[in-house]
């Protein structure tokens, strides 16, 4: 099984939601069960993964299978530093999602767990595919099980919310598809092959006015799903409208696909407009951090603050990853898990005391610390994470990237703009502490000011279960954040040094032509971006 560990993974999840079909409606407990065991059997798996040697960079468990020869079409998976706890996120928070679902989940259950295994499919897939088709088969195929979980199991208004969702992202994708079928040509071209394979593509040098149009309509489609401000306003209608499994894994997974898109796909391809763009997508990326705490401030919905936080939060992520450095590109990669953990476990939270309330509105809370002491210490927990204090997750990420903007070389005349963005962005942590713990008093302190809330439930087993590994991974990567930094540093230093190369081999040309990633030395060449900062290390 270790050898095509990458294919079991994506057997798995599809094996099991058809075994699911299989099993009878009347039978909710034993699909509940099956459902869960199945995912937990991924996620045993998946941990197979950490024990890889990953102090080189380079992919590890390829698996290549010739799928469409005529066209070069393969299904070729593989994983490296950059995707591997992602990966693991996607396995960990999924039957977290679907096990914390089963308290507000009463209709439909087949088709719920059918719905979610589907889903980490499609999530797991475009994790791990190496073929740009493949990928795209992924990245379509999780708007499905993702639109049904909004318009089934969703709000009162989650039809519409569910729509607004699948054509968003659905226009983004097709504006990707034109852009990787152009990149495919051009290859045809200078080899006389077609190929969907990542790895051939990236050799692919292409002028100027190419890259940028070619980025751009990557750039939509994964600034989309970011949401990067302004494609962003199907996030708040989607989170408010989802049950709360939706809005985890939407929050904790899916939103990632726009910044490892970005990683995996747009830079390496599209180095010139990646230099040229990169600095004003992270400016809209700093815009987004002080935008979504205001917005998220001025909310009385919790489940509205806590996602407009999540446009402030990748907000972060963006700026970290355009600042171009070791520092900056570590800690986006960093902060996505944590943004994935604190954010995924305060949706639970608002599942929870929706369940009891069937109210989120902050003035109809009060005094909970109180009658919910546990609930109340975890929901306060998981706020130090999302405001970022020391000791917990959210500091980590948020510190790496800050030192990697601050520290950003740039062309003449940028060093300053490096400066004034991380300033803005430094800001957004108070920000972020305003409304977060704003919403904590509000909820929290005080007297029980509703006669409806003096008898409230504390946590049952299922949301302890839920919630407490979250928990422990706040302090974990917050304490000892080296055993997550280990294992992608290789494969940033690659993606930062290979992308060096191909910016260099690409200024100035006329005409497409393959790189030759030996050709020039990334010490001595010349770009902004990276090379500073091989020697002086984190």
């Amino acid at each position: 099984m270790s050898t095509h560990i990458l294919t079991w993974l994506l057997l798995i999840p599809l094996i099991g939601a058809l075994m699911v079909l299989a099993i009878p409606r009347s039978r909710e407990g034993t699909i509940r069960g099956f459902s869960i065991a199945v995912m937990l059997v991924e996620l045993v798996l998946s941990l197979r993964l950490l024990w890889a040697d990953y102090s080189t960079p380079g992919y590890r468990f390829i698996e290549q299978v010739a799928w469409v020869e005529s066209l070069g079409i393969s299904y070729k998976v593989g994983v490296d530093g950059l995707s591997l706890w992602l990966v693991l996120l996607t396995t960990a928070l999924t039957p977290i999602a679907l096990y914390a679902s089963w308290g507000s989940i009463t209709t439909r259950i087949k088709e719920y767990a059918f719905s979610f295994l589907l889903l980490e499919l499609g999530m797991m897939g475009a994790f791990v595919a190496l073929d740009l088709f493949l990928f795209y088969v992924f990245w379509e195929l999780m708007l499905v099980p993702m639109y049904l979980i909004i318009g089934v199991w969703g709000g009162k208004d989650r039809v519409y919310a569910a729509m607004k969702f699948f054509l968003y992202t659905f226009v983004g994708s097709l504006l990707m598809l034109v852009a990787i079928l152009y990149i495919v040509a051009t290859y045809k071209e200078l080899t006389g092959q077609y190929t969907f394979d990542l790895e051939k593509l990236t050799t692919l040098l292409l002028p100027a006015v190419p890259q940028y149009l070619l980025f751009s309509a990557f750039a939509v489609a994964f600034a989309i799903k970011i949401p990067m401000f302004p494609f962003h306003t199907w996030l708040p209608d989607a989170h408010v409208q989802a049950p709360t499994g939706g809005s985890v894994i939407l929050a904790a997974v899916l939103l990632k696909f726009g910044i490892y898109g970005f990683i995996r796909f747009a830079m390496p391809l599209f180095p010139v407009a990646s230099q040229v763009i990169g600095p004003t997508l992270a400016g809209l990326g700093v815009f987004g951090i002080i935008y979504g705490a205001y917005a998220a401030w001025v909310q009385r919905d919790l489940k509205k603050l806590v996602a407009y936080s999540s446009v402030s939060h990748m907000g972060f992520i963006l700026l970290g990853l355009f600042a171009m450095n070791r520092n900056g590109v570590s800690g986006a990669i960093l902060q996505m898990i944590n943004h994935g953990v604190s954010t995924g476990a305060l949706f639970i939270l608002v599942g929870v005391i929706y369940d009891r309330r069937h109210s989120r509105m902050l003035d109809d809370f009060g005094g909970l610390a109180k009658v919910m002491p546990w609930y109340a210490t975890i929901f306060v927990i998981i706020t130090m994470s999302s405001i970022g204090v020391p000791g917990t997750n959210g500091f980590v990420g948020e510190f790496m990237i800050l030192a990697g903007a601050f520290f950003s070389r740039g062309p003449v005349g940028f060093g300053n703009y490096w400066f004034v963005m991380t300033l803005l962005a430094a800001t957004g942590v108070i920000f972020a502490a305003v409304y977060m713990l704003h919403a904590v008093l509000r909820m929290f302190w005080g007297k029980v000011t509703h006669e409806e809330n003096e008898s409230l439930p504390d946590l049952n087993r299922r949301e302890a279960w839920a919630l407490i590994p979250l928990v422990a991974l706040v302090f974990w990567i917050g304490l000892y954040p080296k055993f997550f930094l280990d294992k992608m540093d290789p494969a940033v230093d690659a993606f930062i040094t290979d992308f060096n190369i191909r910016y260099q081999q690409s200024r100035g040309i006329s005409k497409p032509r393959l790189a030759d990633l030996q050709a020039i030395d990334p010490e001595e060449s010349g770009s902004y971006a990276f090379a500073p900062y091989m020697e002086e290390g984190r």
